[in-house]
C-alpha cells in the first residue's frame, strides 16, 4: 500500500468535507409544546402546537387552571371594588391575574417561580393593565404580606394550612379571600360540629373568620391535572379578630382533638399532657407568687374543670367553638394554661 503524505491526507479531507451536507444538531426546548406532543404520538394540529409556557413542576404545586370560565367565576366571587388591591399567591402564567386586572385597582403576584414570573411579566408587557402589576418573586410564606384588600389564590397545595393562618394573622385586616384548595381541605375548613371531618383546622378557621364553600372544580380544568379535586372557599375574617391567646388556644385543641371521638377525660388522661399541665401549673405559680394547694393533684383539678362544665363525658368532634371558648376560659380560671 503506497504511502500517504500529511498534505495529500488534508487535502482529501477537505475534498470530503466541501461536498458533504452536515446537519446542526437540534435541541429540544421545554417550552416547546407542539414537540413534546407529536414525540409522544399527540395532535399536531393547531391545538397541539399551543403554546401553553414553561413546564410546571408539580413538586411546586404548579397546576394551572385553564378553564377561562371557573377564573370568572373565582374573581366575581371576590366581589372586587375598583379601589381594590389584590395579593394573588402562585398566579402561574397568569389566567386569573388578567381577570383580577380587568377589575381591580392593583394586583401583587408572589410568584416563587422565576420562569413563571417572566411568563406573566411577558404576558401584560405593552397591554393596558401593565401599570397595575407588581410581582414579588420568592416564597410567599418567608416574606411580610403588603397591604391589601382582597386575597385570591390558585394555591399551591402544599402551603395550604400555612398560608390560611398566614392570612388569618395578617393585619390590619383585609376583607376576604377567596382560595383554592385540594377539596378534602376545603371540606375541613368549613366542617361543623358532628362532621366527619370536624377537626382543629376547622375550629381554629373558623375562630378567626366566616368560611364559606363555594364551589367544587374538577381536576380536568388544570394542567397538569392534579391527582385530587378540588374547592373553592371563601373566607372573610373577623374585624375585630377575638381577643384569644391562640398559643393557649391551639394548645388546648391540640389535646381534646388527639383523639377526637374520645371523650375530653380520656384525652387529658395521658400522662404527657399531665406532666405538662402540672409543668404549667406551677411555673404559673411562681411566676404570680401564688401558694400551690397542699396535696395538689394536677389529674384531680383538671378533671374538676370538665365536671364542673359538663365536659368529663364530652367528645370534642360535637364541640362548637362557644363551648371550647367555655372551657379554655375555666382552665385559665383554675390556673390551668397550655403553653
Amino acid at each position: 500500500m503506497p504511502k500517504i503524505t500529511t498534505q495529500q491526507l488534508r487535502k482529501r479531507t477537505q475534498e470530503s468535507a466541501a461536498g458533504a451536507t452536515i446537519k446542526p444538531k437540534t435541541i429540544g426546548s421545554p417550552y416547546d409544546k407542539s414537540k413534546q406532543q407529536k414525540a409522544a404520538g399527540g395532535s399536531s394540529g393547531a391545538e397541539g402546537s399551543r403554546h401553553f409556557g414553561p413546564m410546571f413542576n408539580k413538586d411546586l404545586g404548579q397546576h394551572i387552571l385553564i378553564n377561562p370560565l371557573v377564573s370568572q367565576s373565582i374573581v366575581d366571587k371576590a366581589r372586587l371594588k375598583q379601589t381594590d388591591t389584590v395579593l394573588e399567591v402562585g398566579p402561574g402564567t397568569g389566567n386569573l391575574t388578567i381577570k383580577i386586572l380587568e377589575q381591580a385597582k392593583r394586583v401583587i403576584a408572589c410568584e416563587a417561580d422565576a420562569r413563571l414570573a417572566a411568563e406573566l411579566t411577558k404576558r401584560v408587557q405593552g397591554g393596558p393593565h401593565q401599570h397595575k402589576l407588581e410581582i414579588l418573586h420568592g416564597d410567599v410564606m418567608k416574606r411580610d404580606l403588603p397591604f391589601f384588600d382582597v386575597c385570591i389564590s390558585n394555591t399551591p397545595y402544599q402551603i395550604s394550612s400555612p398560608l390560611t393562618f398566614k392570612l388569618l394573622f395578617h393585619r390590619p385586616t383585609f376583607r376576604c379571600a377567596v382560595l383554592m384548595f385540594q377539596r378534602e381541605f376545603a371540606l375541613r375548613l368549613v366542617a361543623r360540629p358532628g362532621d366527619s371531618l370536624y377537626n382543629r383546622l376547622s375550629v381554629n378557621c373558623q375562630l378567626y373568620s366566616k368560611v364559606s364553600l363555594v364551589m367544587n372544580v374538577g381536576k380536568n380544568n388544570f394542567k397538569p391535572p392534579p391527582n385530587v379535586e378540588s374547592s373553592v372557599v371563601k373566607i372573610e375574617p373577623l374585624d375585630p379578630p377575638p381577643p384569644i391567646d391562640f398559643e393557649e388556644w391551639d394548645g388546648m385543641l391540640r389535646i381534646v382533638f388527639s383523639r377526637r371521638n374520645k371523650t375530653l377525660a380520656a384525652s387529658f388522661k395521658s400522662t404527657a399532657t399531665m406532666q405538662m399541665l402540672e409543668s404549667n401549673y406551677k411555673t404559673f405559680c411562681a411566676s404570680n407568687e401564688l401558694m400551690m394547694d397542699e396535696g395538689f393533684d394536677i389529674k384531680q383539678k383538671v378533671l374538676g374543670v370538665l365536671e364542673k362544665l359538663d365536659f368529663a363525658e364530652t367528645r370534642a368532634s360535637k364541640m362548637d367553638i362557644d363551648d371550647f371558648l367555655k372551657l379554655l376560659a375555666a382552665f385559665h380560671d383554675a390556673n390551668i394554661h397550655f403553653c
